[in-house]
């Protein structure tokens, strides 16, 4: 069993097993809608999953809840540092899960000219309190996606975030830190 100071050691290095993670997970206590809103900076905790880096090194900024029905679940940076919006597209991440993409440096150019090709002003997800994990608790769900975002409060600015996606087993993990 872990213990807190392991937990917070894992969230400081953002690296562990998917198993340790979903204990963590599972350890840490529900949110609501209202918790979430608000403009959050993200970051990936690494399990060994086909998205590990990738957000980071396409300039992936966060996520914005305005309201339970207009959030903006992908923010991004552009290469002046000014935060935009991203639609998620089907056929683009169903191919970056298949491709062994590598997540350095050398493929941010591209990733960041995708990542603008994308923009939008339209929400693209909602929020509601859904059963995960034995738990009811704040989840984004994608409008044009089998994703849903669940999260659980590791403090008053800290969430731990799971992406659960249809048509992967392994589920993704993140890092959100309130912003305002």
């Amino acid at each position: 069993m872990e213990t807190l100071e392991n937990y917070q050691l894992i969230l400081n290095t953002g690296k562990t097993t998917t198993e340790i993670a979903l204990n963590l997970f599972d350890a840490l206590e529900e949110v609501n809608l209202d918790f979430m809103f608000g403009r959050w900076q993200g970051s990936g905790l690494h399990t060994n999953h086909p998205m590990d880096g990738l957000l980071e090194v396409s300039n992936w900024y966060g996520k914005e809840f305005i309201d339970a029905e207009n959030l903006d679940p992908l923010l991004f940076l552009d290469n002046q540092g000014k935060i935009f919006k991203v639609a998620p597209h089907p056929t683009l991440i169903s191919l970056v899960l298949k491709l062994p993409i590598p997540k350095n440096n050398s493929i941010k150019p591209l990733l960041v000219s995708m990542t603008s090709l994308l923009k939008t002003e339209k929400s693209q997800a909602r929020l509601r309190m859904i059963e995960y994990r034995g738990k009811v608790t704040a989840t984004m769900i994608y409008d044009y996606l089998p994703i849903n975002d669940s999260f659980r409060k590791v403090d008053e600015n800290t969430v731990l975030g799971i992406m659960d996606y249809k048509n992967l087993a392994q589920p993704f993990f993140f890092v959100l830190k309130r912003c305002f």
